[in-house]
């Protein structure tokens, strides 16, 4: 089992260096991006921490209801999941199965890599088209929560949207600096 490339305290995200030109500012931009959303991610999990201590605390001691603190913490919690999966990703850090990695030729194994990476890029595109109907639907609807405090659902649909969307670019420029990468290296082969 792989969880990405073991990276020291100082390393991140950066460029792949087979990125195609045309999506190196793109490839950029998304760095960026995502690391904003790694720090809105933090600050969700800061305030769905101190939500939820409170609601203990307001619960036990009060004796308060609490359906509003248990959807806040709710959606902050979907916003850190969505909105970090990129910054993830960047860092290939989501965990794959690596069984038969060692048992391919090397060529064969960048091959399957970079088909991982497309079925991956399409799935997650997918998810985000449809993330952004089902926001699409709770703004027009006005759909709300069940609870008593009924907050709108247009909210964690636009936290999940923006994050799979995010997601989908990352792992589209992935995929092609992966499929420029074994380009190039089958030029290198013939021409060697």
């Amino acid at each position: 089992m792989s969880h990405g490339a073991d990276l020291g305290p100082s390393a991140g995200p950066v460029v792949d260096p087979d990125t195609p030109a045309v999506l190196v500012p793109l490839a950029r931009a998304l760095l960026w991006v995502n690391r904003a959303m790694v720090f809105l991610g933090m600050l969700a999990l800061l305030v769905a921490s101190f939500v939820l201590t409170f609601s203990v605390f307001s619960r036990y001691l009060v004796k308060a209801s609490t359906d509003w603190q248990d959807e806040a913490a709710v959606f902050c919690l979907v916003g850190a999941t969505f909105l970090c999966g990129a910054f993830v990703q960047s860092l290939r850090g989501h965990v794959g199965i690596e069984a038969v990695a060692t048992l391919l030729p090397r060529a064969v194994n960048r091959l399957r890599l970079a088909l991982v990476d497309l079925m991956c890029t399409l799935f997650c595109a997918f998810f985000s088209w449809k993330s952004w109907t089902l926001l699409h639907e709770a703004w027009v609807d006005g759909q709300t929560t069940s609870s008593s405090w009924a907050p709108p659902l247009w909210i964690p649909y636009l936290l999940m949207s923006v994050g799979m969307s995010l997601l989908a670019l990352q792992l589209l420029v992935q995929f092609t600096a992966r499929l420029n990468g074994l380009f190039v290296r089958s030029r290198q082969t013939v021409t060697a």
